[in-house]
């Protein structure tokens, strides 16, 4: 790879880092040729970009990224592949259940909206985030309840008030 073609990789790899706010680092050497392609399909299904790169061209583009990477690039070691993600926990949940049949892909860290995530340990930590759609079901929910209940509230006191008022004036 000549000089030139490895500033146009670093320049890509910058790009897609500053345009990605959830990125996942892993593990997956080891493989054999159908185990990998069994993953880059469900990564696709599940709308997640998967790349193999070389450690050093990855740690130049996190040191040229606007972000903050933390200890991110310290786990660089050994084989890494990359995957970007819209949701925050996709990338989590597709390691988990490709782990089921086989012992890697191995997370090494993971970015998400400027918190950094270091080691395998994290999976079920990344698994059990809310994505935002989730966060904001969650929350129109919760808002929801007070007011469906002051209004059924409304509805049974405005009942029984009514009836104790239409007793009393038969009396």
């Amino acid at each position: 790879m000549t000089r030139k073609e490895k500033a146009n990789v670093i320049q890509d790899l910058t790009t897609q880092l500053g345009d990605s706010a959830t990125i996942y680092l892993a593990d997956i050497s080891g493989l054999d040729a159908g185990t990998t392609s069994a993953l880059r399909r469900a990564c696709f299904k599940a709308d997640i970009k998967l790349a193999v790169v070389k450690n050093t061209l990855l740690a130049k583009a996190m040191e040229a990224s606007e972000k903050e990477f933390g200890e991110l690039p310290e786990v660089l070691k050994g084989n890494t592949s990359l995957m970007f993600s819209e949701v925050a926990n996709a990338p989590a949940k597709v390691i988990k259940n490709f782990r089921k049949k086989s012992d890697r892909p191995l997370l090494k860290g993971a970015f998400i909206e400027e918190a950094v995530y270091i080691g395998d340990n994290q999976l079920d930590t990344l698994v059990s985030i809310k994505s935002k759609e989730e966060m904001i079901g969650e929350i129109i929910g919760l808002l929801q309840s007070p007011a469906k209940n002051v209004i059924s509230g409304l509805k049974s006191g405005g009942g029984k008030l009514a009836g104790i008022l239409k007793t009393l004036s038969e009396r």
